[in-house]
């Protein structure tokens, strides 16, 4: 157990966490319960879809909650306070623009439990974090993504 993966995350994203596994636990895992319970009324179960359905989305649900739960016990709780250094580094939120004429683009470098790049949150594992990781305010970075190599200039560090 000592050699399970570390979550970093904030204070915030670990609730979010919290929030989830409680609803997956209290709400979630009742209603698949009751489904699998209507659907077995139904008799046979070797050719009944709805009882199917019931028990892949009872699998889902536990595996959700197991996942959850690990990500939880091993959350690192990232400090504010180490954030204000003007050096990329997980927590901050980091505005770039793609040389030489890209748009202005901000994201939220997060650990990968709380990332949601439609939200502005960034996994520190992204090719686009990673290689912004321990940088400063006017660097420039390439970045090699899927679709190819590009090069970023960091703007600003908060």
């Amino acid at each position: 157990m000592a050699n399970e993966k570390q979550f970093p995350m904030t204070a915030a994203g670990k609730q979010k966490l919290e929030e989830e596994l409680d609803y997956l636990k209290t709400v979630k895992r009742k209603e698949v319960v009751e489904r699998i319970k209507i659907a077995r009324s139904f008799g046979d179960l070797s050719e009944n879809s709805e009882y199917d359905s019931a028990k892949e989305d009872q699998a889902f649900v536990e595996g959700r909650i197991s996942t959850l739960e690990g990500m939880i016990r091993n959350a690192v709780i990232i400090k504010e306070d180490d954030m204000g250094n003007g050096i990329v580094q997980l927590g901050n939120t980091v505005s770039f623009v793609e040389v030489p004429d890209g748009d202005e683009e901000e994201y939220t470098i997060v650990g990968s439990a709380e990332a949601d790049p439609l939200e502005g949150r960034i996994s520190n594992d992204s090719p686009i974090a990673k290689s912004m990781l321990g940088k400063t305010v006017g660097d420039k970075v390439k970045v090699l993504t899927p679709g190819g190599e590009m090069e970023i200039k960091i703007i600003s560090i908060s």
